[in-house]
């Protein structure tokens, strides 16, 4: 028994000599063997943590003599932050964050860490300025992960572009469902040579996007043909430029599907500088369902991306993390639908008679 003893506190003391010397949540909860959110929990007094668990987490606060800071609690913000602030896109994302906060009564801090800048992000700022929680558009690396974990912010990445750990939590939509109901509506329409201007290879929405069409073709019984899948950027410029390649083949297709509005916008550019007409000579889809698509000429078919009912979803689980409380579910995909306008219709009839 006294060996015992002794080495329990050899072992104890062993780890306090090896704890870091400003010992955080975060070094609590991996101390622990549970999630940052528990240790808030105990912190706090809050309801939700076995009697195991609260002893072993309180044991190690004792032990590591740990104290909440003084006026080291967060703020009652949100703060949202984007890679590149720009385009309706963004200002779906904000609609739909205010219309949560609002409700909470919590304020929304917009941040933007552009991607043109010449260093990296360092989040210094947002560390410091101590979030109730975080909602990062597209990604978060793991270096930004760790620097909020450690400092006890809670984060939820929304519309992720790269695979995240499965711990991770994040709030995304159906883009391989899109990608396929918009082929097979085009499908439907008897095309039979339909491309697509697909996003940059990297980004996992795109692929998903690139995948769905696929499935579609494959489904419709229609060949995969690589010379009219075109990777493009997500502007109206680079849009354009692809479609200039689509439509200067020997066998121009008959539909294009766009892997997200913008892109498509540069399609009816790109139509009209070479004299077709949408939707009689050329067919087109788009992705996102931006407000504006439904007031060009002619209106855009397009896959709505619920972008509102995604940014409430995603504040209202980042507001959950930032209470203390269990996540009801890691990730969530909100559905996608095909909004139908008359940018799409039968293909032309050729020489022969025949359709597509």
């Amino acid at each position: 028994m006294a060996n015992d003893a002794a080495e329990g506190t050899a072992d104890r003391q062993r780890e306090e000599r090896d704890a870091p010397k400003s010992v955080t949540i975060a070094y609590i909860a991996e101390s622990a063997g549970v999630s940052v959110p528990t240790v808030s929990k105990v912190l706090n007094g809050k309801s939700g943590v076995s009697a195991d668990t609260r002893a072993r987490v309180e044991e190690l606060i004792n032990r590591y003599g740990y104290r909440k800071p003084a006026g080291a609690g967060r703020s009652n913000v949100v703060e949202l932050v984007f890679r590149e602030l720009k385009d309706m896109w963004a200002v779906e994302i904000i609609r739909g964050v205010e219309r949560v906060a609002r409700r909470h009564r919590v304020g929304v801090m917009v941040s933007e860490f552009g991607l043109h800048d010449n260093t990296p992000p360092t989040w210094e700022d947002t560390v410091s300025r101590r979030p109730n929680c975080v909602l990062s558009v597209a990604q978060l690396s793991e270096a930004e992960r760790a620097q909020l974990t450690a400092k006890g912010i809670p984060f939820v990445v929304f519309d992720p572009i790269m695979e995240l750990p499965g711990d991770v939590p994040y709030v995304g939509a159906t883009n391989w469902s899109g990608g396929r109901t918009a082929t097979r509506h085009l499908a439907e329409l008897g095309h039979r040579r339909i491309a697509m201007i697909s996003g940059p290879e990297d980004q996992l929405c795109c692929s998903a996007r690139l995948d769905g069409y696929r499935s579609a073709l494959h489904a419709a019984g229609l060949p995969i043909d690589p010379e009219i899948v075109v990777h493009a950027g997500l502007t109206r410029e680079d849009g354009c430029a692809a479609a200039r390649t689509l439509l200067a083949l020997p066998e121009r297709p008959t539909a294009i599907f766009a892997a997200n509005d913008l892109q498509a916008l540069g399609v009816y550019q790109a139509a009209r500088e070479v004299g077709l007409r949408i939707p009689d000579d050329l067919s087109v889809v788009g992705f996102d369902d931006l407000p504006v698509v439904a007031w060009v000429d002619p209106p855009l078919t397009t896959v709505h991306q619920p972008l509102t009912e995604m940014a409430v979803a995603a504040t209202e689980l980042a507001l959950t993390l930032g209470r203390g409380e269990e996540a009801p579910q890691v990730g969530l995909e909100i559905a996608t639908t095909l909004t139908v306008r008359a940018s799409t219709a039968p293909p032309p009839i050729d020489h022969t008679g025949a359709r597509g």
